[in-house]
């Protein structure tokens, strides 16, 4: 059951970034919201026609409170329910004086507005039906979206995209209901109408839906907030130096010192218009420091969440200690899963002569032998593990990294239907379980109405996530994430 928050209160808010800019604009939407403009705003000091307001066209004149003029401004009307919200709104551009901003919402509320609250012109927007609750979220995942993969699925989602997917799951699922209540209602005259085999047929397919749904979980994820890249290695192998050098600061500590990176650090990074996540560990190694135990604990979980390792060999050590190193990361790295780079760093230490980035370059190239040779010792297949030379320090190799990391974001591909909120994957996964327990009871016999009874749970968690079935408590929630003017 929908719950309706709508009220009568006319709402006001700055719609642009907070501070001084070049305009400002602010947004009244509600039933008396022309009114309310109509006694501020006038043209050549006479009140505005509202007679001859046209929706959707912009109107130059004055704000005036009292006898003072506020500032000249322009007025787009918007006549419900074609607008934003679905009712009738105004917006008006001023200049972007934080005065000028807030005499105008002083003289707005003294007229009758009330400011509005957290997301409230889009959570009116969701009870008037311009759009579901799906939809309202992936306005606010388009306003966060920090990249262009991140763009395209919050884009996929508010054009209905992900909607149109639950609709088809619902439309299935609607018809193995109806027809297993339909039975019911002839269960005295002992007749079927839901063929079993067709049943399966339906579930089988539902099931499979949601399953590459919630599988997308994790992409979506990724794309939103960043591909985590793990940064692991054992200690001094420069690790943190890689992190600086990639994003162009000095973010982590640098030093001789083992042990100094005692807790992971995470930095986003833009490359090529996807988002990376990288997260620097603490080193890998046998300890009884109890801080540096637990940071080594955390490198652990990291790598293992992680969709991309990047494992940080010394080349400065004997071949073999590099080896084990390398055996260490391989072994806890699923491949099936994760991405794999292993760079060999500091060649720069194992340039005798003078260093140029011609000599570096040379080094760079003879330990290519050396990754082939790791290769080889450690099994490794050509595919999702690379192998490379680099210098962290002298930015020798980085490049490379950059290009190859970027040739991962095929495999998050962000051009399909992603599920990338976590409340919309708890849903899914709910769903799953009910269908799943449907099928179980198919195959056990189970009486129908019982059955029926986990199809209707299926369909109540797919509709939280559309609003069709939702509470006032959890609209709040949602809609409280989002910033006020929105």
């Amino acid at each position: 059951m929908q719950v309706n928050i709508m009220n009568e209160d006319t709402i006001c808010a700055i719609a642009t970034a907070h501070g001084m800019g070049a305009i400002a604009v602010i947004r009244i939407s509600g039933s008396h919201a022309f009114p309310i403009v109509a006694q501020l705003f006038q043209q050549n000091g006479k009140a505005f026609d509202m007679d001859k307001m046209l929706s959707h066209k912009a109107y130059f004149g004055q704000i005036v409170d009292g006898d003072e003029m506020l500032d000249e401004v322009l007025v787009t009307f918007f006549k419900g329910p074609h607008s934003f919200t679905g009712e009738d709104s105004a917006e008006i551009s001023v200049h972007g004086s934080i005065f000028i901003q807030q005499r105008l919402l002083q003289a707005l509320i003294a007229k009758g507005c009330r400011m509005a609250e957290p997301g409230e012109f889009t959570r009116r927007a969701f009870v008037n039906r311009k759009f579901d609750l799906a939809q309202a979220e992936a306005i606010a995942d388009l306003i966060a979206s920090q990249n262009a993969a991140a763009h395209r699925v919050a884009m996929n989602q508010m054009k209905g995209g992900f909607s149109n997917e639950l609709k088809t799951l619902r439309d299935k699922l609607l018809e193995i209901t109806a027809l297993m209540e339909l039975e019911l209602d002839f269960s005295e005259e002992d007749v079927e109408f839901a063929d079993r085999s067709q049943l399966n047929f339906l579930l089988d397919q539902a099931i499979a839906h949601i399953t590459r749904l919630t599988e997308s979980f994790r992409l979506g994820n990724a794309i939103k907030n960043g591909i985590p890249v793990a940064i692991v290695g054992e200690t001094n192998t420069g690790k943190s130096t890689l992190l600086n050098a990639l994003l162009g600061e000095e973010r982590a500590i640098v030093s001789d010192i083992a042990g100094t990176t005692r807790d992971t650090i995470e930095e986003t990074l833009n490359i090529d218009g996807t988002l990376f996540r990288f997260i620097d560990t603490a080193g890998l190694r046998e300890t009884d420091e109890t801080i540096e135990k637990i940071g080594i604990e955390r490198s652990y979980k990291k790598l293992s969440e992680a969709d991309i390792v990047v494992g940080m060999l010394d080349a400065t050590k004997e071949y073999g200690d590099m080896c084990e190193a390398a055996r260490n990361i391989l072994e806890k790295t699923d491949l099936t899963q994760q991405v794999l780079f292993l760079l060999m760093n500091k060649i720069d230490q194992k340039v005798t002569e003078q260093i140029s980035t011609e000599t570096l370059r040379q080094a760079q190239g003879a330990f290519n032998g050396q990754c082939d040779r790791l290769r080889y010792d450690l099994q490794i297949e050509i595919g999702r593990t690379e192998i490379m030379p680099i210098s962290a320090k002298q930015g020798i190799g980085l490049e490379e990294l950059r290009s190859k990391l970027s040739t991962c974001k095929s495999d998050f591909d962000a051009n399909g239907t992603l599920v990338t909120n976590l409340r919309h994957y708890e849903a899914l996964r709910n769903a799953l379980e009910s269908l799943k327990a449907v099928r179980q009871s198919l195959a056990d016999n189970i009486p129908t109405d019982l059955v029926a009874q986990d199809l209707r749970i299926a369909l109540h968690h797919l509709g939280t996530i559309t609003g069709e079935v939702t509470t006032d408590e959890v609209l709040g929630t949602i809609f409280s994430r989002f910033c006020i003017g929105k």
